[in-house]
């Protein structure tokens, strides 16, 4: 099957690579017209959120730590139902997690057999550009490196000195040149950029992303690399049980989606759905009470920003709360879990959370916790078997206080966790972890929700 499709991958992280991805898509998108879908290498969020809005569509991910193989291959053919496939990478192009490379964009790159659109910062190099570019395209010879774009160029004598030196020393196309801009529509929030739900001009970013692909890409040749790429092998999509589908499509579970709470992967929202279960949107700034439900979903995001109307509604809480003593299920990653506690503490202010773990939450200015991690399910909780190994990602700012006594599911073989390498708070029917996790990776995570959400169904039919 033909997938035109390329791989935006720079020499470092902070390159620009986001910035290139949503002017190549809001480009082929508001002025081509084409179906853009977007991809993302790395546990990511944010430039996940930013990817979709340019593309008009959801965003996917393509992390081979956190899915295998083969998973990630069949969601990468499922999914790229559209007219192009645009996957950003994280980090360098070869930086992995071991001195190989692996779980590396250019692994992925080559993976997919896809071309490779770099990025490059020139600010404060000229010549020196062309030996950093020979040596990405030499380094490894699979990785099919079809164009190069300078970014922060200071001037044309700049652009002109670095473009010769590329071409001739490489062979390599110099595909574009973005100038240094002063622009600040692109402010960082921890991990990168603000997510666009708590932007107050999303369209306006957008806007800038189409300009900057208008005036300082050559769009022609970068569409002439992505149809470069070969044929993809077919692969065969998963389907679920009849039976298993049967008996799930009338479950409900709530999604807490607002700009408290946006932390989610598509994949595991489609894959509930797939599964034939009811998502339920819920608002947890705005909402008075829970809709009808019987399981609760509460993905990361960034609760110390919303605190004070996360704390203010307290009608909602109380409910909540009282749904928690009645058996409700419920799963909190990251930031849901800082909801579940007593207090997040931020600066010198402390807001008062659910109060339904003995935990207050101290945000600190530089990051806690960051990178991927391997948990082992080692204690009775309402989700997973014990035994399981499960992988996924952290990343937070708050360090955890207990209050009181927990008990913890979760012994850390890779990463921090809540505290004394122990994560998963379990209490009733709800489990709180700082680790999030792909659908595609930790199928289990599917299993234990709508094995959860049936059986609270049941029992609430029947009491």
């Amino acid at each position: 099957m033909k997938i035109p499709r390329l791989v935006i991958s720079g020499l470092r992280g902070g390159s620009g690579k986001t910035l290139l991805a949503m002017a190549i898509i809001s480009y082929l998108n508001f002025k081509k017209g084409l179906k853009v879908i977007p991809f993302k290498k790395g546990p990511d969020y944010i430039d996940s959120g930013w990817l979709a809005q340019a593309a008009g569509t959801a965003c996917y991910n393509l992390d081979s730590f956190i899915i295998p193989e083969e998973r990630l291959l069949r969601s990468f053919y499922q999914h790229s139902k559209g007219d192009i496939s645009v996957i950003e990478g994280n980090r360098g192009l070869y930086d992995g997690m071991d001195i190989e490379g692996t779980h590396s964009t250019a692994r992925l790159a080559r993976l997919l057999n896809a071309p490779v659109v770099l990025i490059l910062d020139c600010t404060k190099i000229t010549r020196t550009a062309a030996a950093l570019v020979l040596g990405a395209k030499e380094f490894d010879r699979e990785v099919l490196i079809g164009g190069v774009v300078l970014n922060q160029v200071s001037g044309e004598r700049h652009e002109r000195i670095i473009r010769e030196s590329i071409e001739r020393y490489s062979s390599l196309p110099v595909v574009g040149a973005i100038p240094r801009l002063d622009s600040q529509e692109f402010p960082e929030r921890h991990m990168g950029l603000i997510p666009y739900q708590e932007h107050g001009e999303r369209q306006k970013v957008i806007d800038i992303a189409l300009r900057i692909a208008e005036r300082y890409l050559d769009m022609e040749a970068i569409l002439k690399i992505a149809w470069s790429a070969p044929e993809i092998v077919a692969v065969e999509e998963e389907k679920p049980e009849k039976e298993s589908q049967s008996r799930e499509k009338t479950l409900r579970i709530g999604i807490v989606r607002d700009s408290a709470f946006q932390f989610y992967y598509e994949e595991n929202l489609e894959e509930l759905r797939r599964r034939g279960a009811i998502l339920v949107e819920v608002n947890a700034l705005e909402d008075r009470t829970l809709p009808d439900i019987d399981c609760l979903y509460i993905g990361g995001g960034f609760p110390e920003t919303n605190a004070i109307r996360l704390s203010e509604n307290r009608e909602f809480i109380r409910h909540l709360k009282a749904a928690i003593e009645k058996g409700l299920p419920v799963y909190a990653e990251c930031g849901g879990m800082m909801y579940l506690g007593e207090e997040i503490i931020y600066g010198d202010s402390s807001y008062p959370m659910a109060g339904v773990i003995p935990v207050s939450f101290v945000m600190n200015r530089r990051p806690v916790s960051h990178g991927y991690t391997v948990l082992e399910v080692t204690g009775r909780n309402p989700f997973y078997k014990e035994g399981t190994v499960i992988r996924g990602h952290e990343f937070h700012y708050s360090r955890a206080l207990l209050k009181g006594e927990v008990f913890f599911s979760f012994t850390m073989r890779r990463g921090d966790g809540i505290i004394d390498k122990k994560d998963g708070i379990t209490y009733k029917n709800i489990l709180a972890t700082y680790t999030h996790v792909h659908a595609y990776g930790t199928q289990e995570w599917v299993e234990g929700i709508l094995r959860r959400a049936s059986e609270y169904k049941w029992q609430s039919n029947n009491t």
